[in-house]
């Protein structure tokens, strides 16, 4: 399995604590997690048109903007 596939494999089933289970500080802060997970997933895309520019990156990081739910990074693949 691909790590991207498997990495959005447990955002979109809400098992976040499988890519983090060692790490205590980051399982104490899981909604944190989710917002990295969601925003690497949009920087992953393999359609180049959805992801986004390193502004917008640092402004969903910094909270400037809100972080959309991605779509699956495999998709793009898929619809071809």
């Amino acid at each position: 399995m691909i790590l991207a596939d498997w990495a959005y494999d447990c955002f979109r089933e809400r098992k976040l604590g499988l890519l983090v289970e060692n790490d205590e500080e980051a399982m104490d802060d899981i909604k944190r997690v989710e917002k990295f997970v969601m925003i690497a997933i949009w920087c992953i895309q393999e359609d180049p048109s959805l992801r986004p520019a390193m502004k917008k990156v640092t402004q969903m990081i910094e909270g400037a903007v809100d972080v959309s739910i991605p779509p699956d990074p495999a998709s793009f693949i898929s619809s071809i």
